[in-house]
């Protein structure tokens, strides 16, 4: 998969600070990989689901996001970091990204982890992370053109949204060489709550108080329209003080009725 981008300055210009100790990082322990033969080092630093519970390997939500299985998978992922990533760490700051690129790239792991907790195939790879940040693209410069495989104009919000569709068509099975699906469904899933956490924080809380909150704002409906319907009653009664009963349209008769019933109700 390959992208076409036009910055809008040099290269040197649009490498942001966290971006760029990113490309560093993931450079270097590739090479490192390449040096020590990369089998045990992806089983120590890789993420291995079996390995999770049964040696507590907790480090590996965080460490398999800077290993690769080849040149290429290292090539698309940090050229993709560097693409989206720098524009939108320039939007939001150092910190913010930094802390972005990790939810989505651990929630990646912990959403692999959970598809396949006996599993002792590693995975390794940002791509999780990468999947997240395109999300945040997308929710960012929704109209942005992106030109697939070089050739192929989409807009940014559609380009995301076929790339979920296929992961979740995908996510059934994991490649060999560590790179899973689930990954990069993992890293949009919880790039897009994260971005929408105040929304779902909302949801929740409603959700969590249940049927009080029905009740109280049940209370509170009937409270309004109570207060309404004394207004048109008061409205009413003054007319039949001031005209007699026979003044009073059908309409008026039966609202003076369903109040009469309603007070009973209640």
């Amino acid at each position: 998969m390959s992208y076409q981008y036009r910055p809008r300055h040099g290269f040197a210009g649009t490498l942001t600070p966290v971006v760029k100790y990113l490309l560093i990082i993931n450079v270097v322990v590739y090479l490192l990989e390449n040096l020590t033969g990369g089998r045990a080092m992806i089983y120590a630093f890789g993420l291995v689901p079996r390995f999770i519970l049964h040696r507590l390997a907790l480090w590996q939500f965080v460490t398999y996001l800077f290993l690769h299985g080849s040149l290429g998978h290292l090539f698309f992922n940090m050229f993709a970091l560097w693409m989206f990533g720098s524009e939108i760490e320039r939007y939001w700051g150092s910190r913010e990204f930094l802390k972005y690129y990790f939810i989505t790239g651990v929630g990646a792991g912990i959403l692999t982890w959970l598809t396949s907790m006996n599993s002792i195939i590693p995975t390794i790879g940002a791509s999780g992370a990468i999947f997240g940040i395109l999300v945040a693209y997308a929710m960012m410069f929704p109209n942005r053109p992106i030109y697939l495989y070089f050739f192929f104009p989409m807009k940014a919000k559609h380009l995301v949204i076929l790339f979920g569709i296929l992961e979740l068509i995908s996510s059934w099975s994991h490649t060999s060489d560590g790179i899973g699906h689930f990954a990069h469904l993992g890293g949009m899933v919880f790039g897009y709550l994260y971005l929408k956490r105040e929304r779902f924080s909302y949801l929740l809380r409603d959700f969590l108080q249940g049927s009080k909150s029905r009740r109280e704002a049940q209370k509170r409906l009937w409270e309004e329209q109570n207060r309404d319907m004394e207004r048109k009653v008061d409205e009413i009664l003054s007319k039949v003080s001031r005209e007699g009963m026979n003044s009073l349209t059908p309409e008026e008769k039966e609202l003076l009725k369903g109040a009469s019933k309603r007070y009973k109700q209640h």
